[in-house]
Order: C-alpha cells, then structure tokens, then sequence
C-alpha cells in the first residue's frame, strides 16, 4: 500500500477541511486514482448533518501515485482538528505560519508502528532561510469490507431546488435567529423565491428572497403543477448553522428540500459547469411539527 502526492493547492484544500471540521471529531477520508472523498456520517452529528463530499485529484494535488490491493483505494479515518492543523500550517495564507511553504508532501507513513498521514513542508522564512516542518497526522486505516458498508442517506426526489444567495450573508443572518429557536423553517418554491423563518410563542421572524434561480436538472419534472407552491422543511438551527461554515470554500450552493424530510445542499468548489468537487450535506427534519403561516 503506498500513497503520496504534492498538494499544489493547499488553500483549497484548507477551506474544505475548515467548512466541515465542526461537524465530528473524526471524519473519513478515501483516495481513489481519481478522486478524494471526505466523509462525516456519524449519526450522533447535533441535528443528524452528515456530508459527502467527492473533490478531483487534479483540483489539489499533483504527482499523485496511489497503489493499493483495494482497487488503487485507500481509506483512512482521522481527526478533522489534526489534519486542519497540519494544513495550517502548510498553508501560508492561513496566517499561522512563520514561512512561506514551496512545496508539501503529504504521503501515507508508519512511525512507531503507529499509520500517519505524514505531511513533508518546504518553504523560506521572510529572512530568507530554508526550513523543512514535518506534521504526522495519525489514522486508522480502514478495510475495504468496513468502507463497502458505507452508503449515502436515502432520500426521496427532491420537491424543489433553489441557487442559494450567498453563504457569508445567510450565516449573518442565521446567526441573529439562532438565540431565539432551535427550528428552522426553509421553504422554496419554483419560481424563486426563498424563506427562512423562526416562529415560537415569544417571537416570529421570517426573512425572504425573491427572484433566485431554480435550476433544472435532467431528472426534474418538465411540468410542474404548481410552480408557486412553497415546499418546506424543519431543521436544526444549529446544524444549518455547521452548514453555513462552507461560506469558507463555497462559490455555488445549490439547495434540494424534500417536504418534511430532508434538506440536502450542494456546495460546488469553483463553477459547476467545471467544478472542482462538491460537498453533499444532507440535514434531516428536525421536527414534525407544523407550521401554520
């Protein structure tokens, strides 16, 4: 089993780990030839959140090598916080770091008998001097039976899909309705429009957005009954919040909300014409009660 690859793009890969470090202590990572997946499926999540996200190895990485009886796969589980940490300090743009990284490796290693996702830093202090960090993240490699097992949630279709306004504004907003509920009305509808709303016996706050784009996909009924009508669904006001923490990475979200079900959002790295991944969140009901306005 061997693996190793140059991250050429460390501030990226920086913000996804950074948009869903919050979510649980440990998440899972999986490398294929193409592709690297980052998984947060505990169900013992605030709210149940889980993502999925699929990022290509191009958009990171290069003199990518991976080999593995596993099909080329390799899948890890490890501490969100140690591989942050350990990106942070590769990164130069994260502001923690006393140089300038020009080049990090990071490889699969075994120190003390102990598997390590072992990132190697090259880079030049301001006054000009050479160094070299080495950061060993710890993991638990994971077996291919065990990984096979892991499987997405299943929801229905979706009843409407929605381009969110963007993140950063959201999460202002969200973050002012957070000390007054721990339930979160979202509801959309086919012609764009978006609402956000608290009601509880003390207080009822509703935001709206109008003329935002409801994109089609190629699944997606061509005719629809009601294009005016509002679908809705209740969540946890703080698992919407986690959600908003990848305003860091987000360019493009797309919001999905199966009627009192589910909410899943699409948060596409770069254009989604060329993206260069997408981080899938799903957040379930929160609640079954209604809401009657």
């Amino acid at each position: 089993m061997r693996f190793r690859a140059t991250i050429e793009h460390v501030p990226i890969f920086f913000r996804i780990v950074q948009a869903i470090e919050k979510l649980q202590k440990t998440c899972l990572v999986k490398f294929t030839e193409t592709q690297m997946h980052i998984i947060c499926n505990n169900d013992a999540n605030e709210g149940g959140i889980q993502v999925w996200s699929q990022i290509k190895v191009d958009a990171i990485f290069r003199d990518y090598r991976i080999q593995s009886n596993a099909n080329n796969e390799i899948s890890m589980s490890l501490a969100a916080d140690a591989l942050l940490a350990a990106l942070r300090s590769s990164s130069s743009s994260s502001g923690s770091s006393s140089f300038e990284a020009e080049e990090v490796v990071m490889k699969l290693a075994k120190k003390d008998a102990q598997a390590v996702l072992s990132f190697e830093i090259e880079g030049v202090t301001r006054g000009g001097r050479k160094v070299r960090v080495a950061h060993d993240v710890r993991i638990e490699v994971l077996r291919p039976v065990d990984v096979a097992r892991l499987s997405e949630p299943l929801c229905p279709e979706p009843d409407v899909h929605i381009l969110l306004p963007p993140l950063q504004k959201l999460r202002t907003i969200v973050e002012r309705m957070r000390p007054m509920s721990d339930i979160l009305a979202v509801r959309a509808n086919g012609r764009g429009r978006l609402q956000l709303a608290i009601d509880t016996e003390g207080v009822r706050v509703e935001t709206e957005w109008r003329d935002c784009t409801n994109p089609q996909t190629q699944d997606e009924r061509e005719d629809v009954p009601n294009p005016g009508k509002l679908f809705s669904v209740l969540v946890s006001t703080k698992s919407f919040t986690k959600f908003l923490n990848s305003h860091v990475i987000s360019t493009t979200t797309i919001a999905c909300i199966c009627q009192n079900h589910c909410m899943i959002l699409y948060v596409y790295i770069g254009d989604v014409a060329d993206a260069g991944g997408v981080l899938t969140f799903y957040i379930p009901l929160s609640s079954t009660m209604r809401i009657s306005y």
